[in-house]
């Protein structure tokens, strides 16, 4: 490498802190930050510490090959990683490449999620009953609602509606809002998770700590607001944490990973043998209200999905098992239907031997050509036809 070309030690920090900067000016989430920031650092390192602007297309099909070949991920993280590289490229680097609009992208394979029966979901949220506060009633919630986890989490305490039996789930995926119901089974325990709650956030401000984070320029526009009792977590942390944006020390959120590690351990203790995830009660919550008749419409306002068809998958769930076909191997052993026997009937036997006249079941067919009257046999006929 010559010593003119930048070196990762001078351009990698003022690069990544470029990418972050021209991500928020996009407004997109933190989670898509992280995510550009580790793929983009990771394509650096992967080319020996180069700028990207010295790369071309060879090299960023190298680094995507290298992840789909060699690490062997999944489309969808493979199309993030692609992602991440051409939001680098367009937005940061500004370059106009002609080679960026020929990368191939990855095929999306569209998988059926995974279910838990009624059963299966009540052991699991007995199981979870038992592990630490909150997540039981963080599982029910998740449950009862079809919030995603991220969604469940960061509910404040003003998101909560008792006189309308409602919840309000503010900048959901793709930074829409959109009303659930609350469960009226979960009203004394969110009543009780309300007060645990208020005693955190008056020890906070009696402790001079800082409020939470408060969506956009609202702490400018409101300063007092991220001390309110409003817009405190309904889950929040056991102790305080740095913020992640340098906003100093304050309370957060539950961590998702806290959750998903007590999600684990309650799988385990109610034995239940599938690849469940936190996500996979919304997919039960979906699957069980179409099973009770409700329509796909209804389903799809409560996930607060912009396409019907993303929800059209839970229909597939439900043709599974035998809801739908039964299987011809469970039908042997049925009574016979309508004067049909599932057994074959006994013939009788033949006898040893035949007259000439019936011995031939069946009559050869005539052939399907005419014999000229001067050949004499059909090796001669096909012999003459060439």
């Amino acid at each position: 490498m010559s010593s003119s070309s930048p070196s990762a030690e001078a351009s990698g920090p003022r690069l990544l802190d470029t990418l972050r900067e021209q991500v928020r000016y996009m407004h997109y989430s933190l989670r898509t930050e992280e995510a550009y920031v580790h793929w983009v650092r990771a394509f650096i390192h992967f080319h020996g510490r180069r700028h990207p602007s010295e790369l071309s297309a060879a090299e960023v099909e190298s680094f995507l090959t290298w992840l789909a070949a060699e690490r062997q991920v999944a489309p969808s993280t493979h199309h993030q990683a692609l992602s991440a590289l051409l939001f680098l490229y367009q937005k940061v680097l500004r370059l106009d490449l002609p080679w960026l609009s020929d990368i191939g992208r990855p095929k999306y394979v569209r998988r059926l999620p995974v279910v838990l029966s009624r059963d299966e979901v009540a052991r699991l949220l007995a199981a979870m009953d038992r592990q630490p506060e909150p997540h039981g009633l963080l599982a029910r919630l998740l449950y009862g609602t079809g919030l995603r986890l991220m969604e469940g989490l960061r509910l404040r305490v003003k998101d909560i509606e008792f006189e309308r039996q409602a919840l309000i789930v503010r900048e959901g995926k793709g930074a829409k809002d959109r009303v659930v119901m609350l469960p009226s089974s979960l009203e004394d325990a969110l009543r009780g998770q309300l007060a645990h709650v208020h005693r955190v956030w008056s020890a906070d401000r009696a402790a001079g700590l800082g409020g939470v984070q408060l969506p956009h320029a609202l702490a400018r526009k409101y300063p007092r607001a991220p001390e309110g009792w409003a817009w405190f977590w309904l889950f929040p942390q056991a102790e305080p944490s740095l913020d992640p944006r340098g906003a100093g020390l304050r309370r957060h959120h539950v961590l998702d990973q806290t959750f998903q590690r007590a999600f684990r351990r309650g799988l385990a203790a109610a034995r239940i043998a599938k690849p469940a995830t936190p996500h996979t009660l919304r997919h039960s919550f979906a699957t069980h209200l179409l099973q009770a008749g409700y329509d796909i419409r209804t389903v799809q306002e409560l996930l607060g999905h912009a396409d019907v068809s993303t929800t059209m998958i839970y229909t597939h769930v439900l043709k599974l098992g035998g809801g739908a076909v039964r299987s011809p191997l469970d039908r042997l052993g049925d009574p016979p239907v309508d004067g049909m026997t599932t057994t074959p009937r006994p013939q009788s036997p033949l006898p040893d031997t035949l007259p000439p006249s019936t011995a031939r079941f069946a009559r050869e067919p005539e052939p399907c050509y005419r014999i000229s009257p001067a050949t004499p046999n059909c090796t001669a006929a096909a012999i003459s036809a060439f």
